[in-house]
């Protein structure tokens, strides 16, 4: 092993083992928006972020045509016939501006029937050698991929996963055992990269038609209440899922990056996963920009993008159709920035859940801005669980245009995903939430404001706040908030006169006749 390979993978572990370490600390800036450094580094690109062009030469060399300057009086015995034997397809070949490895040079068929799993890991496994090499995933193939795990810590940095074609997911339950939870996944690398006009299909109706009644569902489903006083409980039962035996009850995320820095994911369509569509885990330096995330509005869980545990992330001009979170933002994360993101169908943009099982959560120095969502659960939320501990600090949602959203302001500190949950006095602490320029139509609810006796929700501050009932099929609701304390900077429509001005006293409990939670 070199001792370049050897450095970064000692690295890679320093940035896997730092993160589980992370305290409740921010910065002193408000909000984290990135600066011209961070962009910098975050949006350079090895090469052009199409695809390489290259030329695949085979067969032997042509051979050097024999010498005419014997002479004639010099008979030259003929020579034996030469046997020949073409050489076979270069598997490495050099590209515009990278060795490319092309799946098809290792055995992938690109049918959507052979099985390509080992083809792919055998391209893996050679580009993983050089740096700044290509993993080639020609367009116009379907390729039919089962499990598989694109690994470091040992490889060399920059490499570039090109997908111009599509992989397909299996459905057959023997392929998952008992249950695995990614499909996709790329662990431990430096400057990673999958760019390209391909797809990653998760197929994932057979796993949404499988799923059973007691899997978590979205609390702030107690909100939104018919006009004719009944939900709709139905699981989804998308049409032509074909179940192949008896899929597991554990579904995996379609694609996810863990233990990574400096990853960027760029052109590709990921759709119907069987859950989370893209996940980030404990990567620091993550850009993603000009994706497409596609799944059915009842697809259940299939979160768009999930950071966990990760650091200075970019995310900007996506589209994100899921039946989940379009983002939701988990513990760990610091120095998040999205932008220019279009949400729907979807549940929004969601800071949490965070403190499920009393645990300790940390999250800081997120913004959110120049956003559209239409025909979402909720638009702009945070959602922490009775009995956490931790804190959420430095928020800034901005300009965010909602279109027949049914709630598109929360704060739920009560969340609760199951039928029941106990009461507990702790919570995760919120601080210094900005909303602004907040403007379209609902059809429940503008504003809920739900925080904890214990743990107010404090610096709340809402400016040019304009949002229009639409009635539609459910019943309207005013504002409401509970132990929220902040500032109105600019009229609200509605008025939102439920918040209180000011910093909660000490010991302070809010006692008066307001809305049910």
């Amino acid at each position: 092993m070199s001792s370049k390979t050897l450095t970064l993978s000692v690295f890679i572990a320093f940035l896997v083992w730092s993160s589980n370490f992370e305290g409740c600390t921010a910065r002193r800036g408000k909000h984290w928006r990135q600066s011209r450094q961070t962009s910098a580094s975050l949006s350079k690109k090895k090469g052009s972020h199409g695809g390489s062009k290259s030329h695949h030469v085979s067969g032997s060399n042509p051979k050097a045509p024999p010498s005419h300057n014997a002479s004639p009086s010099s008979p030259i015995p003929p020579k034996p016939k030469e046997e020949i034997i073409p050489t076979p397809p270069k598997k490495g070949y050099k590209g515009s501006d990278s060795v490319i490895f092309n799946v098809l040079d290792f055995g992938a068929k690109g049918n959507g029937e052979s099985d390509d799993t080992k083809a792919f890991e055998d391209a893996w496994v050679a580009a993983c050698k050089v740096e700044g090499s290509t993993v080639m995933v020609p367009a116009d193939y379907v390729f039919f991929v089962g499990p598989i795990s694109f690994s470091g810590p040992y490889c060399q940095p920059d490499i570039v996963f090109q997908l111009d074609g599509t992989i397909m997911a299996p459905t057959d339950h023997r392929t998952w055992g008992k249950g695995l939870l990614q499909w996709i996944q790329f662990t431990k690398l430096i400057g990673v990269t999958i760019r390209g006009s391909g797809i990653i299909d998760g197929r994932g109706s057979v796993w949404w038609q499988d799923s059973s009644f007691d899997e978590p569902i979205d609390d702030e489903m107690k909100l939104i209440i018919p006009m004719n006083k009944t939900r709709d409980e139905a699981k989804p039962t998308p049409v032509g899922s074909n179940l192949e035996g008896k899929i597991p009850s554990i579904k995996p995320t379609a694609l996810r990056f863990y233990g990574s820095f400096n990853v960027t994911v760029t052109g590709i369509t990921i759709q119907n996963s069987p859950q989370c569509h893209l996940k980030f885990d404990n990567c620091v330096g993550v850009l993603v920009h000009d994706i497409s995330v596609s799944s059915p509005g009842n697809s259940p869980n299939t979160d768009g993008i999930h950071l966990q545990n990760s650091k200075d992330v970019l995310i900007h001009s996506t589209s994100l159709s899921c039946g989940d979170d379009c983002v939701s933002i988990q513990t760990g994360c610091s120095n998040i920035y999205i932008h220019n993101v279009n949400c729907w169908p979807g549940h929004g943009i969601s800071i949490g859940s965070l403190g499920k099982d009393n645990t300790k959560a940390c999250v800081s120095n997120i913004t959110v801005r120049d956003v559209t969502m239409h025909n979402t659960m909720n638009g702009v939320r945070i959602k922490t669980w009775q009995g956490g501990s931790g804190s959420v600090q430095n928020v800034l949602f901005s300009n965010i245009q909602m279109s027949e959203v049914q709630l598109p302001i929360v704060i739920d500190q009560f969340y609760c995903d199951k039928a029941k949950c106990s009461n507990q006095t702790s919570g995760v602490a919120q601080s210094g939430i900005d909303y602004e320029k907040i403007r379209g139509t609902y059809t429940v609810k503008p504003v809920h404001f739900a925080c904890s006796d214990n743990q107010p929700c404090r610096d709340v501050t809402l400016t040019t706040i304009e949002l229009k009932p639409l009635q539609e099929r459910y019943h309207l609701h005013d504002p409401f908030c509970w132990q929220t304390f902040g500032e109105l900077k600019t009229p609200t429509s509605p008025p939102i006169g439920c918040l209180q001005i000011g910093k909660p006293s000490s010991n302070r409990v809010q006692y008066e006749e307001n809305d049910s939670r």
